[in-house]
């Protein structure tokens, strides 16, 4: 199994290379050469086992000679056993036909703990073997941050620097990054929006000296083994509701699209998936797209569902490359059209693809108000911002087809969003019990200006040689 850039610039590389790097020099994001087929029968075979039993078996074929069965069994085995609950991603039904995926067990309340804490055992592995040290750099609108420094705390071969927007995440986001002890680990606060981090980011991986001064790695969802491990629960939740006998369809909230991109990977591989629904917040760049196929910036707007507060939504370049017929010339036009212009036009034989798999829409902010207090009062669930604009944007997709099951996928804890949750319902949402001092310990946090060269002197200065 080999990896290639989506610009096509880059060479090709194994798994675990394409781990380690990240990025793709070219500044294109690393697919699988060809994505691995499943028959109906070894779909239907995934039911009634184990979350990890399945991970096995939806990963193995990507990762191929990178990892042993051992390793990988592992590494898998290790990830979840510190989630808060034995189905690790339990579904609850909300309505006829729609169901709920949790996906907010795992160490830091939000559904980036899924591929992380893989991700974080699976670095392990390999810099072991290669007996090799790495500066991991993150940008994060709240929850991959906390979920990249709870996987690598404490590692002796590992630095990791995450950048978030300086007042841009909830109290609880914050926290989870600025409160671990271990000196390995460091939150930047940068002046500026999510898009501002992820440009910097992006910014570094393309300055080469530094990248290789520095041992530059990468566990945003540029990284492919992030969107690799979740393309699991979509397996495990579609089996659980009847796949392969029957086809079933997903809504998910997203701003940064690796979620949803990690499902139609799974549909890729033979998942019966009907359709794929992108839920956007105000920030509506992803809908205004797939309905009129115009990607234009606009600014982005603080909403109470930080984490979808974002413009440049880098794995949406990921469903271009397979739009385009795997085109990385084309592709690489249209990021350079957006980082130039602001904008780019989809051609209407990629429109014709996107629509093939994708529909999609938004939820404003008084709607998701709605949407929380009248699913705490129908179901008694009681739902973040971002599952709450999940579910709305879901109940319309239902209406359009109330036949096909529709699974929405809930992001992440309500405790992570109190104060627009208790807005809406009059709830205050607690924290799990190994949570319950986060706000009294001491945070740990550098502000940064929204500057290259600060930006890069200070993880020179900071990581350990």
């Amino acid at each position: 199994m080999r990896y290639i850039s989506t610009r096509g610039q880059a060479p090709a590389l194994s798994f675990g290379e394409a781990m380690l790097t990240g990025l793709a020099r070219d500044g294109g994001l690393y697919v699988p050469e060809t994505v691995p087929q499943f028959t109906q029968d070894e779909i239907a075979a995934m039911a009634g086992l184990s979350y990890e039993e399945v991970a096995f078996r939806v990963m193995k074929p990507f990762t191929a000679e990178t990892f042993s069965d051992e390793e990988l069994k592992g590494a898998i085995t290790r990830a979840y056993a510190g989630f808060g609950h034995v189905a690790r991603a339990p579904l609850k039904q909300l309505a006829p036909n729609h169901f709920l995926l949790e996906l907010f067990h795992g160490p830091t309340l939000a559904f980036k703990d899924f591929a992380m804490q893989v991700i974080g055992q699976l670095f392990q592995i390999e810099l072991a073997k290669q007996n090799r040290k790495v500066t991991i750099v993150g940008a994060t609108s709240g929850d991959t941050g906390s979920a990249a420094i709870e996987a690598f705390r404490g590692l002796e071969n590992v630095d990791v620097f995450i950048l978030f927007p300086h007042g841009r995440v909830s109290e609880v986001q914050r926290r989870q990054m600025t409160t671990p002890i271990e000196g390995n680990v460091h939150a930047l606060a940068l002046e500026g929006d999510f898009d501002d981090c992820q440009a910097k980011l992006k910014d570094m991986f393309n300055d080469f000296t530094f990248r290789d001064e520095v041992g530059l790695a990468g566990v945003n969802s540029i990284n492919f083994a992030r969107v690799l491990a979740q393309i699991v629960y979509y397996f495990t939740s579609a089996v659980a509701v009847g796949a392969p006998h029957r086809k079933v369809s997903f809504t998910v909230p997203t701003g940064n699209f690796g979620d949803i991109f990690a499902g139609f990977l799974a549909k890729e591989m033979g998942l019966p998936i009907d359709r794929l629904v992108i839920a956007t917040n105000q920030n509506d760049i992803l809908d205004r797209c797939i309905k009129a196929g115009d990607y234009t910036k606009r600014g982005v707007k603080p909403s109470m569902s930080p984490s979808m507060d974002i413009e440049v939504s880098s794995n949406f370049e990921r469903a271009l490359f397979w739009a385009y017929g795997r085109d990385g010339a084309a592709v690489s036009a249209l990021m350079d059209e957006l980082k130039t212009q602001g904008s780019f036009t989809v051609s209407k034989n990629a429109m014709g693809a996107l629509l093939e798999h994708y529909d999609s829409g938004s939820v404003g902010e008084g709607r998701t108000l709605e949407i929380i207090a009248k699913t705490l009062k129908t179901t008694g669930e009681l739902l973040c911002p971002h599952s709450a604009v999940g579910v709305g944007v879901a109940m319309e997709a239902i209406e359009r087809d109330p036949a096909t099951p529709m699974i929405t996928l809930a992001t992440a804890h309500p405790a992570k969003f109190p104060a627009a949750v208790n807005e809406a319902s009059g709830v205050h949402p607690e924290l799990p019990p190994r949570m319950a001092d986060l706000f009294e310990r001491e945070e740990r946090v550098t502000r940064v200006p929204n500057d290259l060269a600060e930006l890069e002197a200070l993880i020179r200065k900071e990581r350990r040689v």
